[in-house]
């Protein structure tokens, strides 16, 4: 059972307190159902939504593993780049405590990369130094291998420099992608990239500590997320999902099957996506940023931090359709911003997230609004779910808080 939901399902007394159409929000989920799970599209959804941080929905559909297993309220996910919210607000505390600034060049914590060149060619020294604000905003010049545009980025992928979870141990993933070069200057461009792994051993290396030792300190426990973490513990692979990948022949087959893979941890933590978790945990660290960085007494970052990382970070205020260099992220690119740590629209003030397993988050400050989607099917571009989960939630406000 979800926290804070008198009942499984929708909830239409809170709904309707809180400004919401039920029988809009009904027809949301029989769509979504209707659609994408009993069509086979998606093997399964689950559909967590509250306003004023009180869940009104929170529904399960479809089947967690292929042998048939439903799928529980409770079920564990890939997140993959969701985690780079967590590893972002990692960063932003360590800011606050005065140890790391965002115009820190990067190689005062990673000297690895102070003979980084830019182009295929390896020759161009970069016009300025990459700073830390470009890894969190993703203007740092690095990729993604599934990109695939560039050389560099087929050499990413011959690296393996993607994976969640890879053998090399953190300095070992800094000293192979300090051999490639850059796609082009720092703050030039936005693209889609390795950016927030390079962040995440920025945390290792000033705490002196593992990135799941820094989370599970300084955030999980804290936040109460007993169950989200680098590792799948034996006493809850029950309850571990199996992960569908969708061929180019559109013929869905399971990639990874859930309790048998392990999720097992290798020696680099991916800061960019290595972390399990539910929809209940995400939903306390989406509580906690719609708060203004505290949750149940237990504050990690200062309101003031949590506005700046929310709002549009990107150079000259422009948005990601006249920046963007690559051809795949987790957010559409018209009219969207990028701050410290997630994409955020202009027009609105929502920011989200997604991973390639097709999970997502969004939060809009203003109609005090969370929702977590979570289902396991890659890529995440498949179908434009998360674009009518948005559409359809908003159609539902009856009491808007605009204006």
């Amino acid at each position: 059972m979800i926290e804070g939901l008198a009942v499984e399902g929708l909830d239409r007394a809170a709904a309707q307190a809180a400004g919401m159409d039920p029988d809009r929000l009904e027809a949301l989920v029989d769509f979504l159902d209707r659609t994408y799970v009993t069509s086979g599209k998606l093997p399964h959804m689950q559909l967590l939504l509250s306003r004023d941080e009180v869940p009104l929905l929170s529904v399960v559909r479809g089947e967690a593993r292929a042998k048939g297993d439903p799928l529980r309220d409770d079920a564990l996910y890939r997140i993959a780049s969701m985690t780079k919210p967590v590893t972002s607000v990692a960063f932003m505390m360590l800011v606050e405590q005065g140890k790391v600034a965002l115009d820190t060049p990067v190689t005062d914590v990673i000297p690895e990369f102070a003979y980084l060149r830019v182009g295929r060619a390896n020759r161009a020294r970069p016009k300025r130094a990459m700073q830390m604000i470009d890894l969190l905003r993703h203007t740092s010049g690095l990729t993604y291998g599934l990109q695939r545009q560039t050389p560099i980025d087929a050499r990413y992928r011959k690296l393996g420099l993607d994976e969640f979870q890879q053998k090399r141990t953190s300095d070992q993933f800094i000293a192979d992608l300090a051999t490639l070069p850059l796609e082009f200057s720092p703050g030039e461009r936005w693209n889609y990239s390795v950016s927030t792994d390079v962040l995440g051993v920025v945390v290792e290396r000033l705490t002196g500590l593992d990135l799941e030792t820094v989370f599970r300190e300084r955030i999980f426990g804290p936040l109460g997320m007993a169950d989200t973490g680098f590792l799948l513990l034996a006493d809850k692979a029950d309850r571990m999902t199996d992960a569908w990948r969708l061929g180019a022949d559109g013929v869905r087959t399971v990639g990874d099957h859930g309790a048998r893979s392990g999720w097992r941890r290798e020696r680099f933590l991916s800061g960019g996506g290595g972390l399990v978790s539910c929809a209940a945990d995400y939903h306390r660290f989406a509580r906690m940023l719609l708060r203004g960085g505290e949750l149940d007494g237990a504050r990690l970052l200062r309101p003031e931090t949590v506005e700046q990382m929310r709002s549009n970070q990107l150079p000259g205020g422009g948005d990601l359709s006249t920046m963007s260099s690559g051809m795949f992220s987790e957010a559409d690119y018209q009219g969207v911003g990028f701050g410290l740590g997630f994409a955020m629209g202009l027009a609105g003030g929502e920011y989200y997230w997604g991973g390639v397993f097709s999970t997502y988050f969004w939060i809009d400050p203003v109609e005090r609004l969370i929702g977590i989607f979570m289902t396991q099917l890659l890529p995440s571009s498949a179908y434009p779910v998360r674009a009518q989960l948005r559409q359809g939630v908003a159609d539902a406000i009856v009491q808007t808080r605009r204006g």
